[in-house]
């Protein structure tokens, strides 16, 4: 499937705000399905490779379901949407029109 200028142009816009939302937002915090959620699949799949986020890292087997967690995503992620959503905008607006 080939991508046209109105769908570039629709997914520029959805990473431009993902962005400018990353940059607003300082920290989320899960709740404890959410946070249930993550201890159990994410966190013990990446127990077997040894590759666990700092802040999953539950302190005892028993909290990880019951706590609440807190998502601290980097500031140069904000930065880095923004830039690809921009792009994605004005690629868009350089093709041709549809039809």
């Amino acid at each position: 499937m080939e991508l046209n200028r109105n769908q570039y142009f629709m997914i520029g816009l959805i990473v431009l705000a993902l962005g400018i939302q990353f940059r607003v937002v300082e920290s989320v915090t899960l709740t404890e399905e959410a946070s249930s959620f993550i201890a159990k699949r994410i966190v013990k799949q990446q127990a077997a490779s040894g590759e666990i986020p700092p802040a999953f890292v539950p302190a005892a087997e028993s909290q990880a379901t019951s706590t609440k967690r807190t998502i601290n995503p980097p500031e140069w992620l904000g930065w880095a949407l923004i830039s690809v959503g921009g792009v994605l905008i004005l690629h868009s607006l350089a093709m041709q029109k549809p039809g």
